[in-house]
């Protein structure tokens, strides 16, 4: 701008110096002219040519430089998605190789197995040959089995499920390592229990029927999974339920805000007809219409709470029919919704009787409203009837939510059928009642018609009763209402009863629902059962034929092997030289285009060659023609130093020509080195054709001799592959089938994705591979399982034996089953307790949802309390502005709201000790749940302390076995000195008898086993039992976590203590007289019989040492087991515990999800207490029964000498002991099975863990990427944004620099104008700066703030100012120059004006036109960099497009990733699946296998004791007692073949069942596990959908958006262009127009030429003047210049200021914004707080009035209250002893007025009320008249004047002709409303009945008694006060109802201390006060 501004002052200056030049400078500025025109012409002609060039070069290189980043990009996205393809691909290739390792080891495992099985099995076979052979001794059966059985269990656990994750991998590992951790700890045991039994050389069998557990493991198995199976279906039916319940909740919710929208409707309709209504009511009767629109905006705001209450009621029905178990309350909601009703039709009875009352009230009104003279009465009526509408409402309301809180409770009784029958009687009930509710009120509608009619017979009357009709209109609306309220209420009742009936039949429908889906789901699984066999059959068939199919393969594939390396090495040849080829190929056309683009460019050069030729030529030309005219111009002139610039000029031109020639030349040498180079290339590409050529023929001719030697091979091959064909026909057949299959769903595939199939083959190649490997590994597997079979041949022989335990096993389920049923027991006796916990807690819940009800109900209670004390207050302040005429009116108002006021307080008492007694309960409950912590952390602690003493006891016991190993040892000893010396031994066993007994002794106190009798002769036997016996329970008390020792020690006392010492001494006393016996003569006798007894007790010893090495390989067991079992249960714990937090998490969303899972733990931590408590039961049955066992063989063994009762008792005894390990083998099995369960469980948890995990990585990871994409794209499009932004600013900047041109041009023409008028082009100048800078305001930037414009206007009037002062200047100048110029022109002639004139316009020109050429490159460049960024942008957008189709493309690969993935995941599972059905065939071969073993074990452990038996008859055939062992050992090989028979059927049928459970269980697990995996991918792909039409959808508006940008921009770019267009065309016109105006010039100058030729001599004359004038000029010129220039200073310095101020400026406005901002927002914040502030003075104000006003009443009350308290005490004092007038004065006319007849009931009345006797009385009747005489005198003697007269009613005068005795009972109903009698008061003491002081007393009646003050209130408005009855006075006693919470008055306490109480009748609430007097008169 600043040097556009030095160039217009230049500008102005020249044309200012050159105004008075001289006829030379005149010639010189022609030629300037003509010149300036040339040059321009050439430089235009010059910079056309290239520079179009140029342009389409950059445009097009641009364009390649935008497709090289978009293929570059595209690059690098292929080349990312390529590694990512290749690492997913890796990883699944090395979880694959882990997992085919894994088989390969898990199949090493299993051939180890058979080994050492076919180990054991030769040991066995070698023990049965020594067993054949030697005396009756069994070797032990190898330990292994077990932990064998052990390995296979966690085999089948660790490898139960089928896809594994690489997590899952690295767990299985761990598994892995710790199962063969416990397989070297569990080998480590057997080496010391094998190097124990050969110590002890034990006799006995170990015989651990494995086979057995199995099944059992089996059964558990099946129960757990119908308990989880029964589980889901019981979850099922709850969620069907309880979405049946949620849709009948919303209707009900629906219905219910349908209602209040009702009451709403009709709340406003009351509005508005109270609006209407009020028009023309005084202020008063305004102001009480206001207060009624507030109690109605408070019963909105009820309403509201009401809607929340639904609301909270909607939320206690779901958590209640989550509890359908909770029945006795429920029947205690029943009975508690009787009392309801009850109360509610109370209510409704009370609702009918005021209405009676109000239509009594009426009358009344109505005949008052007749008289014209009191027109305010019925405004009052009609605000009373809008008070009673109200007052009616808020019971609707109430009505509506007691209804609502029944409705809610009945919502509750779904699973109660009885207590709904129940409920549906109360209703029929109710709805009887509600129907002569409606009669009454029909009847009411016909008094209020009546009403209706007298009222309009008023209106005839009197022209102001149209309020009248308002008031009936509203009480109509009222009943309406109150019709359709119950009309609402009974169709509710209706809809209730029908949806407890739908959801009855719902319930049934859900429980036939699931029935028929469970029929369904066993007939499905029987189908696939049947299917699965046949599968397995075919299978079976496929395999034994592929393999033989596969030995004649081998063969083949080995010949073809050897031919295939062949074909494949020429084909790769082939390749490589069809590959090369292809290359040259490639490189040849590529020269070629090269060659083609070079010579398209040598023509196009020499075009220009040409062009730039041609153009040299006209330029010569052109200068041969400015030479001649510079030749004739220097003939006329004398222009020396034109001459000179014109020759630099031209030279510069010359040589600029010469360079670019020059650099034409260069690039023409390059073309055409680049062409040689072209053609070099192209000469060596075809020498290299020529070689690839050769090479292909040789490749051709080899290709064909390898071809004719195949042909001869392959035919060969087809003589011998005619043979295989037919036979792999069948099985070709089938493969094509699935081959077909497969190529279908591959095309489908393909059409739906095209993507490339190269991984997919290169998985389906390395799949083909792997199930080669694994049908190797089949056949090996079947060849060792056809070895096993042989083997198993050979051991059935030897296992034949082991049959006989099959009774034992028999007997052992006998025993399981009534242990099974004992838990059971337990069990429902823990779930009692546990349902009893939980109702307990179901009750807490319930009663707090009561209190928090009752809270509730108490706050809106207490608002309602609160805004009845403002209606009281604001009611008083009225009637204290009131007339007295108006008084009354209100009375009934304020009493009415004061009665309420009483309920309500009544209520609040009640509510508050309801709130009291829940507290107290919840505080109890809280307490039980406390003590229960308290109890489960002390259960915790025991079981702590039962682990350390367990882990103590083993220690313990450890050391016990040691010794008794040692003793043992030692007892053999003995038996061989016995031997030898008799008489040592005698002395050693007494010795040993007394250490024994020491020993039992200590053992006796640990095991409460003490107070056993035994015998003398058998104390060595006995010890040696006792021995054995006692060790026997210390291995089992091992799992007893020692509780019955606890329990043991704690129930041993001293009595106990005490028979312990005396069994002891007994014991002395019996080794005393053993000693006797032994030092006795018959010596030898007992030698003998020793030495046999020795025999025989050898024998017994060896036998219990064989049950003792069973025992303890039993303990061991148990304690390995009991150790995992303990891991498995933490383990267990964990799992639940991580569990629950992901529950927890994302459950955190649900609705009370804190409280499930706190009952969810509950739960948990009840359950395990439950597996615990049944464990310590079961271990404690175990150690009675062994026990008694104990108890039973001790006193077998004290019966002397050996018979056959002996004999009998110790076989029961063995059987016994047989029953009790059999028992204890069933408890190990159960909880091996157990332990495996939890495993499995554990396992499969575990897996779908780690598949979440994985999962949700996978998802992480893509979203991550789709995050990353995003934001990279919404980067580019914020970049694009700004860009385009900133060409927005350009373009602004742009329009804003034409409109100061425009300004400028203008401003430039008006200046040089200045002959014309100047004033006028001053105006205009500033009226078209003004209109620029206007022009400049409007912009978006601009619309900030008024007072910015204000200042910038301010700024321009001050600039236009300046410039009216600059162009003061300038006019000034003008006016000076133009004085000088006028004197020449005097002094010149008229040519030298005309030729001044026209070198003006010359000049004005000349500058115009070059200005506006400057103008149009500058738009030009502008033009073209535009257009080049709107290119970039266009660009851009692509990229952007292209980008999204990229994101596009690679979600299809990840699709077809996916699917990739799923096709390969089925193909493993299936390989999985036919793994797993070959380990279950192995694991069945191995149970087979352990099968035949143990009956093999239990054949020799039947042929010892066979042996045993046989060594027993013998001797006692010796003792002659043969016949009975005979015919026992008969029956026992009768049931022992029977049993034999038994179990064998049993096994069979077992090992079917676990077969089929087994596949059931592997095939219902794989079906859900691939179910959750397609909802899981399911819902994957629809969220990955909808986040990409999410993003697509983005892009498109984002790219629309662009669009519409582009099209406005370029809509502005047009603009621009046209009007660019318009300003050259009107330069071109302008440019015409002057060179004609030059031509016209040039005509003219000749003539004047001619003329100055003429006037040459004058001219010469006045050349010396003109000289003298030239120097003037030039000092003038001087002088202008320096003004000139001091003019150009001083417009920079102001134009710098000047920015400076609006920069600074500027910033003071956003300073000021700034600070008006925070001002604004303080101003904000400081209104609020003044509002506040003054709502609260005004709150203050008023409550310090109210609070004035209050002291005020409280004064005058208290003083009213000490005249009242004196005048009492007085009355009291005066008023003892005396008796009511005014009743004597009744009676006495009543008893004139009764018939002669009936006189002296009369009397005998008054007799009773006086309290005379009925005797005194009956004496006083029977004598003479007189009597009535004295009666009457002592009557008329006294009385009282206190009781007040009751006026007789006008229906009362008819009734006095009836008997004395009614009109009696009617005076004294009359006189019974009042609660006490009153004292008696003075005229002046009593205030009248509308006083304040009276108002308090007043509002604490209850509601017996303001119902007769209403009723008596309406009748007697007129009557004297001392008229009234009681109720309306002062009530001296607290009235019933009222406890001692009630309000503190001093009137309403006690009359005792102070006042006489007149004691009143007591009457019972059920009767009425007629039936009290009819006693009374009977009396």
């Amino acid at each position: 701008m600043s040097s556009w501004l030095g160039g217009l002052g230049s500008g102005l200056g020249q044309s200012l110096g050159q105004v008075g030049g001289s006829l030379a400078s005149l010639t010189g500025q022609i030629s300037n002219f003509t010149k300036d025109m040339l040059m321009e012409g050439t430089e235009e002609v010059e910079a056309e040519l290239p520079n179009a060039r140029r342009k389409e070069i950059e445009a097009i290189h641009a364009i390649l430089r935008s497709e090289n980043e978009r293929l570059k990009k595209l690059c690098t996205d292929l080349e990312e998605k390529h590694e990512a393809s290749e690492l997913q691909i890796k990883q699944q290739s090395t979880i694959y190789r882990n997992q085919l390792q894994q088989k390969e080891v898990e199949i090493s495992h299993l051939k180890a197995r058979q080994i050492a099985l076919q180990d054991q099995v030769l040991k066995l076979q070698s023990a049965a040959q020594s067993v054949n052979s030697g005396a009756g001794r069994v070797p032990a059966a190898p330990a292994s089995s077990s932990s064998f059985g052990y390995g296979i269990s966690r085999h089948a656990a660790a490898f139960h499920d089928d896809d594994m994750d690489f997590g899952d991998i690295i767990s299985s590992q761990q598994e892995i390592n710790r199962l063969s951790n416990e397989v070297s700890r569990l080998e480590s045991e057997v080496g010391h229990w094998r190097h124990i039994a050969q110590t002890s050389k034990p006799q006995g069998s170990n015989s651990s029927d494995q086979s057995e557990i199995c099944k059992l493991q089996s059964i558990i198995k099946e129960l757990k999974q119908n308990r989880s199976q029964e589980i889901d279906d019981h979850q099922h039916e709850m969620s069907v339920l309880q979405n049946a319940h949620q849709q009948k909740l919303t209707e009900i919710s629906r219905r219910h805000r349908e209602e209040l929208s009702d009451y709403e409707e009709r709340i406003e309709e009351l509005e508005k007809l109270l609006q209407q209504g009020g028009s023309g009511i005084a202020v008063t009767d305004h102001l009480k219409i206001h207060e009624m629109q507030k109690t109605i905006q408070d019963l909105q705001t009820e309403k509201v709470a009401s809607t929340k209450k639904i609301g909270e009621l909607e939320d206690k029905i779901k958590d209640i029919n989550t509890k359908l178990s909770s029945a006795e309350t429920d029947r205690d909601v029943l009975k508690k919704e009787q009392e309801r009703l009850h109360i509610e039709n109370r209510q409704i009875t009370e609702e009918c009787e005021n209405l009676k009352q109000e239509c009594s009230k009426l009358q009344p009104d109505a005949v008052r409203q007749g008289d014209a003279v009191t027109g305010r009465e019925g405004i009052l009526s009609q605000g009373e009837s809008v008070q009673e509408e109200v007052l009616k409402l808020q019971r609707a309301l109430s009505d509506a939510e007691n209804e609502i809180m029944r409705l809610s409770i009945l919502n509750q009784d779904n699973s109660l059928t009885e207590d709904n029958l129940k409920l549906k009687m109360h209703v029929e009930i109710l709805e009887k009642e509600k129907s002569l509710l409606s009669q009454e009120k029909e009847e009411l509608q016909a008094s209020l018609l009546k009403l209706n009619n007298e009222y309009e017979v008023i209106k005839s009357t009197t022209g102001r009763d149209m309020d009248l009709d308002s008031t009936l209109h509203n009480l109509r609306l009222t009943l309406e209402a109150k019709e359709q309220e119950l009309s609402q209420s009974l169709t509710e009742k209706e809809t209730l009863l029908a949806e407890l009936e739908e959801l009855d039949r719902q319930n049934q429908e859900a429980t036939q629902h699931v029935i028929l889906m469970k029929d369904q789901l066993s007939k499905q699984q029987n189908e696939e059962d049947n299917i699965i066999s046949k599968l397995k059959k075919d299978l079976n068939d496929e395999k034994k034929r592929v393999h033989q199919l596969e030995v004649d393969k081998r063969n083949m594939t080995k010949e073809l092997d050897v031919q295939k390396e062949k074909l494949v090495q020429s084909e790769l040849v082939l390749n490589d030289l069809h590959l090369a080829k292809q290359k040259l190929e490639d490189k040849v056309e590529d020269l070629a285009d090269q060659l083609n683009k070079s010579q398209k460019s040598n023509l196009n050069m020499q075009k220009e060659n040409f062009g730039l030729k041609e153009h040299i030529k006209q330029n010569e030309e052109e200068l041969s023609r400015v030479r001649d005219e510079l030749t004739q111009s220097l003939n006329r002139d004398s222009g020396s130093d034109f001459k000179v610039d014109l020759l630099k000029e031209r030279e510069a031109e010359v040589r600029s020509l010469k360079q670019s020639l020059s650099e034409i030349e260069q690039l023409n040498d390059n073309l055409n080195k680049v062409a040689f180079d072209l053609k070099m290339e192209n000469e060596k590409l075809a020498l290299a054709c020529e070689d690839v050529r050769r090479q292909l023929e040789e490749s051709i001719a080899g290709s064909n001799q390898i071809s004719l030697e195949r042909n001869t091979i392959v035919e060969v091959l087809k003589m011998e592959k005619g043979q295989l064909e037919a036979e792999l026909s069948r099985a070709e057949e089938r493969r094509l089938e699935e081959a077909n299959k497969y190529e279908q769903m591959i095309k489908e595939l393909s059409k739906a994705r095209d993507v490339s199939t190269s991984a997919l083959q290169l998985e389906q190649q390395q799949l083909m591979k792997l199930s080669r490997e694994k049908d190797f590994e089949i056949a090996e597997l079947k060849k060792n399982l056809e070895q096993m079979d042989t083997d198993c041949k050979e051991t059935k022989a030897f296992l034949s034996s082991s049959l006989e335990e099959r009774k034992q096993l028999t007997q052992l389920l006998s025993e399981k089953e009534i242990f099974i049923e004992k838990l059971k027991e337990r069990g429902s006796e823990l779930q009692e307790e546990l349902d009893k916990h939980t109702e307990a807690l179901r009750k807490n819940e319930v009663l707090k949802q009561t209190i928090e009800e009752k809270d509730r109900s108490l706050g809106s209670m207490k608002e309602e309390n609160n805004h009845l004390k403002e209606e009281l207050e604001r009611l008083r302040d009225q009637q204290s502005r009131a007339a007295p005429v108006a008084e009354p009116k209100p009375l009934d108002s304020v009493t009415e709201l004061e009665s309420e006021v009483l309920q309500l307080n009544v209520i609040k008492g009640n509510l508050e000790e309801e709130i009291k007694h829940h507290q107290k309960v919840i505080e109890d409950q809280n307490q039980s749940k406390l003590q229960l912590l308290q109890s489960l952390e002390e259960q915790k602690k025991e079981m702590d302390e039962f682990k350390c003493q367990h882990e103590q006891m083993t220690v313990t016991h450890t050391q016990l076995f040691l010794e008794k190993d040692e003793e043992i040892r030692n007892l053999h000893k003995t038996i061989e000195h016995i031997k030898t010396q008799l008489h040592e031994e005698r002395q050693d066993v007494q010795t040993e008898n007394s250490d024994l007994f020491q020993e039992t002794k200590v053992r006796s106190l640990n095991i409460e086993n003490g107070g056993e009798k035994h015998d003398l002769s058998k104390a060595e036997t006995e010890r040696l039992v006792k021995g054995i016996k006692e060790r026997e329970l210390e291995i089992k008390l091992l799992n007893e976590k020692n509780i019955s020792l606890t329990k043991q020690i704690d129930q041993l006392s001293k009595d106990e203590v005490g028979k312990l010492t005396q069994i002891i001494q007994q014991k002395d006393v019996e080794i005393q007289a053993l000693h006797a016996r032994i030092s006795s003569a018959s010596y030898t006798q007992d030698v003998v019989y020793l030495q046999q007894q020795l025999q025989a007790y050898a024998m017994e010893r060896e036998q219990v040492l064989a049950v003792l090495s069973e025992k303890t390989r039993e303990n061991s067991q148990l304690k390995t087991e009991y150790h995992k079992m303990m891991d498995i249960v933490a383990a267990k714990e964990a799992a639940l515990v991580k569990l629950q937090d992901e529950n927890k998490k994302l459950a955190a969303r649900s609705e009370g999800g804190g409280q499930d899972m706190f009952r969810e733990t509950v739960q948990n931590l009840s359950r395990i207490i439950r597996e615990k408590d049944i464990e310590i039961d079961a271990l404690s049955q175990k150690c009675q029964t062994l026990l008694t066992v104990l108890q039973t063989s001790s006193t077998g063994n004290e019966v002397g000498g050996v018979n056959s009762n002996q004999f009998e008792e110790l076989l029961q005894e063995r059987d016994k002991l047989k029953q009790q390990v059999k028992k204890m083998e069933e408890w190990k099995q159960q909880v091996m099975t157990t332990v495996q369960n939890m495993q499995h469980e554990s396992a499969q948890l575990q897996e779908e863990l780690h598949q979440l995990q994985a999962q949700v990585l996978v998802d992480s990871d893509n979203n991550s990427k789709l995050q990353v994409d995003y934001t990279g794209l919404i980067q580019s499009y914020e970049q694009n944004e700004t860009k385009l932004k900133s060409f927005g600013q350009e373009l602004a900047q742009v329009q804003h620099s034409i409109g100061q041109l425009c300004n400028t041009k203008d401003l430039l023409l008006g200046k040089l104008d200045i002959i014309s008028p100047q004033l006028s082009s001053g105006s205009s100048l500033s009226s078209q700066s003004a209109e620029s800078l206007r022009t400049v305001k409007p912009d978006p930037s601009s619309e900030a703030s008024t007072r910015e414009l204000e200042e910038l206007r301010k700024s321009l009037q001050e600039k236009d100012a300046t410039i009216k002062t600059l162009q003061e200047n300038n006019h000034r100048l003008s006016d000076s120059i133009a004085a000088s110029s006028e004197l020449e022109r005097k002094e010149h002639e008229q040519t030298d004006s005309e030729i001044k004139q026209l070198k003006e316009k010359q000049d004005v020109l000349q500058k115009s036109l070059k200005e506006k050429d400057l103008l149009i490159k500058a738009k030009s460049d502008q033009l073209l960099s535009l257009n080049e960024n709107f290119t970039n942008k266009v660009n851009e957008n692509e990229l952007l497009r292209q980008a999204v189709t990229n994101l596009k493309e690679r979600m299809l690969i990840l699709e077809m990733d996916i699917c990739k993935l799923k096709e390969e995941n089925e193909k493993i599972v299936e390989t999985t699946r036919e793994k797993e059905m070959e380990y279950q065939a192995l694991q069945e071969t191995n149970m087979k296998f352990s099968m035949m073993l143990r009956e093999k074990e239990f054949e020799c452990h039947s042929m010892k004791e066979k042996a045993l038996a046989f060594e027993q008859l013998l001797k006692e055939k010796e003792q002659g007692k043969t016949g009975e062992l005979n015919q026992l050992l008969n029956a026992v090989k009768s049931m022992q073949e029977k049993t034999v028979k038994f179990q064998q059927e049993r096994d069979q049928v077992m090992l079917a069942l676990k077969q089929k459970q087994m596949e059931n269980t592997a095939l219902q697990n794989e079906v859900q596990h691939l179910r959750d995996k397609e909802l899981r991918l399911n819902q994957e792909l629809e969220r990955l959908r909808n986040h990409l039409l999410e993003s697509e959808d983005s892009y498109t508006r984002e790219a629309l958006a662009a669009e519409d940008r582009e099209a406005k921009l370029r809509k502005k770019v047009t603009v621009l262009e046209e009007k660019l267009v318009s300003s050259s065309n009107a330069m071109e016109n302008a440019s015409h127009q002057a060179s004609l105006q030059v031509e016209s010039l040039q005509e003219q100058l000749n003539v004047v030429s001619k003329q100055r030729d003429e006037t040459a001599l004058q001219l010469s004359v006045s050349r010396e003047q003109v000289k003298q004038y030239a120097l003037s000029l030039s000092n003038l010129q001087m002088v202008l210049e320096h003004f000139q220039q001091e003019e150009k200073a001083m417009y920079s310095a102001e134009l710098e200021k000047h920015k400076q101020l609006v920069a600074e400026w500027k910033k003071k406005a956003e300073h000021l914004e700034g600070k008006l901002m925070s001002l604004q927002e303080r101003f904000d914040e400081a209104n609020a707080a003044l509002d506040s502030a003054s709502r609260l003075t005004e709150q203050l104000d008023l409550k310090e009035e109210q609070i004035e006003e209050l002291k005020k009443q409280n004064e005058l009350r208290q003083e009213m209250l000490d005249d009242v308290q004196k005048k009492l005490m007085n009355l009291v004092n005066s008023t003892e002893g005396k008796v009511d007038k005014v009743l004597m004065r009744n009676l006495f006319i009543g008893h004139f007025h009764t018939p002669k007849h009936q006189r002296h009931e009369v009397l005998r009345l008054m007799g009773s009320i006086l309290g005379i006797k009925r005797e005194e009385m009956e004496q006083l009747l029977h004598e003479d008249q007189g009597g009535v005489t004295r009666w009457m005198t002592g009557w008329l003697g006294g009385g009282s004047k206190s009781v007040p007269n009751t006026p007789l009613r006008p229906n009362q005068q008819s009734v006095l002709n009836s008997s004395f005795s009614e009109l009696f009972v009617k005076f004294l109903e009359t006189e019974s409303h009042p609660s006490v009698p009153p004292p008696k008061l003075s005229v002046h003491d009593l205030k009248p009945l509308d006083s304040p002081g009276r108002r308090k007393a007043v509002t604490n009646v209850p509601e017996s008694f303001k119902d007769g003050t209403e009723s008596r209130s309406g009748r007697r408005t007129d009557v004297n006060p001392f008229l009234a009855p009681r109720s309306a006075a002062v009530p001296l006693m607290n009235p019933a109802g009222l406890g001692p919470g009630g309000p503190g008055h001093l009137l309403l306490k006690p009359i005792s201390d102070v006042l006489p109480t007149f004691t009143p009748l007591p009457v019972s609430p059920d009767n009425s006060a007629g039936v009290v007097l009819k006693d009374l008169l009977k009396q």
